[in-house]
């Protein structure tokens, strides 16, 4: 297994970005590999998976590349006023993964993952782009951040205004709206869970719902734990096992 610290220009963002990348060694077996992009959360940045779980020792003999961007505080989104966060990963950072590295440069070859901040992206991302993910997992997801009212003063509503407007429900910053419209042809494999002491559960409960209610299959599944890296760093294993079944190297 190998680490490498990608720092590279990003024309979507207009400036310098980063990603940390783990990547298989095993001459025996040297590729095209998998994808597995995993998203961070709001207050964190790419180094966090490695710096706070045992993700390196978990995929240590797995045939699979993962590529942690960094997403700042944008929500994976194309900003309504900032950063094309969205543009940046789907476009800038898909190109340079597959110019660089031994990829699978295929929907089935390719999946996502992330929690709190990452767990909504990688979910919209998944339903946005359903032709470029076989799966995609959230943990802690804030799903239902496309459905809140950003009309207020202070300085989160403002924030999250020039991200994604005062009201975003019903577009494509909705999880639930593109769940409603995404192409069941394609649709990927989901997976969801949440702590039962999470501040989130109730927007993963009401997602998990709407899913159900649209006949969308997924695995939903609630665990005891709150919004925390020991519970993320438990959970990011099952996750592995989800991607490692959908992409055909379990």
């Amino acid at each position: 297994m190998a680490f490498c610290e990608l720092r590279y220009f990003s024309p979507a963002l207009g400036m310098q970005t980063a990603a940390n990348v783990i990547l298989p060694e095993n001459p025996d077996r040297p590729g095209p590999y998998p994808v597995f992009y995993l998203l961070h959360g709001l207050s964190d940045d790419y180094t966090i998976w490695c710096r706070r779980t045992s993700l390196e020792r978990y995929v240590s003999e797995m045939p699979l590349i993962v590529v942690m961007p960094d997403g700042g505080r944008g929500f994976y989104t194309d900003a309504l006023e900032g950063f094309a966060y969205e543009t940046s990963i789907m476009t800038d950072l898909f190109g340079l993964i597959d110019r660089t590295f031994p990829t699978k440069k295929e929907r089935a070859g390719r999946c996502i993952g992330g929690l709190s901040m990452g767990g909504y992206g990688a979910v919209r991302l998944a339903l946005r782009f359903p032709d470029k993910f076989c799966s995609a997992v959230s943990h802690s997801g804030a799903m239902g951040f496309g459905q809140g009212v950003y009309d207020g003063e202070d300085a989160w509503a403002k924030e999250m205004r020039r991200i994604v407007g005062a009201k975003p429900a019903g577009g494509i910053n909705d999880l639930f709206a593109l769940a409603e419209k995404v192409d069941r042809d394609l649709l990927p494999a989901l997976r969801i869970d949440c702590g039962t002491e999470d501040f989130l559960i109730e927007s993963n409960r009401s997602f998990h719902a709407h899913l159900d209610a649209l006949n969308i299959p997924h695995e939903y599944e609630e665990f005891p734990g709150a919004h925390t890296w020991e519970y993320w760093d438990t959970h990011i294993q099952k996750a592995l096992a989800f991607h490692a079944r959908n992409l055909g190297i379990s």
